[in-house]
């Protein structure tokens, strides 16, 4: 009966993902109410707003044929890599670094719009080589072409955690694609060679210090260190259930850095505790261990290196920015998903789960094609 009156439309979401999704954003808009004294604005409503509007989005994307994303795959990789250029003609400066974009009604940061664009030309790319050729130079340099320009760009800004996402998205397409698992561990071996001397000729000095205070964050605690040990403090001060929603101090006192961005985890941590944090992630292994089963079930190599690919990105913004605020990575500005204040970052995830949600309904078998 339920069939007769759901639209199938709604009734075929997978509301087994969405639902803790939405529990999620839920969590993180009290976060940011919080981070904000008390205050729907600046933050709280205007995420919950992007979300609505975003996964509305999502279940359009999603509605998308298989050969539309085929066609798509290398015009919109190309439209993001004009807008990478415009970014480095026309703009807009802050914070030291050239990412934006002004529009007018928003600022848009093309850099975190290449993270799904690489997952899916590289897709694309795969599916017309044929499997012979994978293991040859010919799966390897254009691949390796089309993740380095848009990277070197990013690089450019600069925007070195950035740059790594489109790189990890990139690599782990590639590996997933089939490259022999011999050309990755040469590829990590070779790096671990050039990264010393990358890290004294080629990083900017704010980010060799990230690299150092990462290393030892207690040596200069009220200097390049404050981030990490603030960070920290508000983590562990929140203990099993933490103070009670509102009753943050690191955040409410203005010790916690960006509090409603980067350090949105650490500020959830002081007020919800423990618990809240094990319920942060269990959403992410919800919605990540989803999209990895919606990969193994797709019909054809696009689909499932796109599914992978895009699921591998959000893993990508979780594990970092995680991390990164419990001081087990350097500080490198990626943002919680679905959880951290900010336009562009959600709409990228966005993208990707709706393209997860497009491979899904090829998998169910209703217009893969049309």
């Amino acid at each position: 009966m339920s069939r007769s009156i759901v639209p199938e439309a709604i009734s075929r979401q997978p509301w087994q993902m969405i639902i803790p999704l939405c529990g999620l954003v839920g969590l993180g808009a009290a976060v940011l109410y919080s981070a904000a004294g008390g205050s729907l604005q600046p933050y709280a409503l205007s995420h919950v707003v992007r979300f609505c509007v975003f996964l509305v989005m999502a279940m359009v994307i999603a509605r998308m044929s298989r050969n539309l994303f085929r066609m798509a795959a290398y015009p919109i990789y190309g439209a993001i890599l004009i807008l990478l250029v415009l970014v480095e003609l026309i703009g807009a400066v802050g914070g030291g670094s050239q990412r934006w974009l002004n529009l007018g009604f928003m600022s848009l940061q093309p850099s975190e719009l290449m993270k799904p664009a690489i997952v899916l030309v590289l897709a694309r790319f795969y599916e017309t080589l044929p499997h012979a050729m994978t293991a040859s130079w010919r799966g390897l340099v254009p691949a390796g072409v089309l993740i380095g320009v848009p990277a070197l760009f990013v690089l450019i800004q600069p925007d070195l955690g950035t740059a790594t996402a489109v790189c990890f998205g990139g690599v782990v397409t590639m590996f997933l694609a089939g490259l022999p698992l011999w050309w990755f561990l040469g590829a990590g071996g070779a790096m671990m060679v050039i990264a010393p001397i990358a890290f004294f000729t080629l990083l900017h000095d704010y980010q060799r210090n990230r690299v150092l205070v990462f290393m030892d964050p207690e040596g200069d605690p009220l200097g390049t260190g404050y981030h990490i040990t603030q960070s920290k403090i508000a983590i562990g001060s929140g203990g099993i259930f933490g103070k009670g929603f509102g009753n943050g101090t690191q955040s409410h006192l203005q010790y916690l850095p960006e509090p409603h961005t980067d350090f949105v985890f650490a500020t959830m941590s002081e007020e919800w505790g423990l618990m809240g944090g094990l319920f942060v992630l269990f959403v992410f292994t919800v919605v990540i261990g989803w999209g990895m089963g919606v990969a193994r079930r797709a019909p054809d190599r696009f689909s499932s290196l796109l599914a992978a690919g895009m699921t591998a990105t959000m893993f990508f913004y979780v594990m970092i920015n995680l991390m990164m605020v419990m001081g087990l990575a350097p500080v490198v500005g990626i943002p919680l998903p679905f959880m951290s204040h900010g336009g562009t970052s959600m709409l990228t995830n966005m993208i990707c789960l709706g393209t997860i949600m497009a491979v899904n309904r090829w998998n169910q078998g209703r217009g893969s094609l049309g």
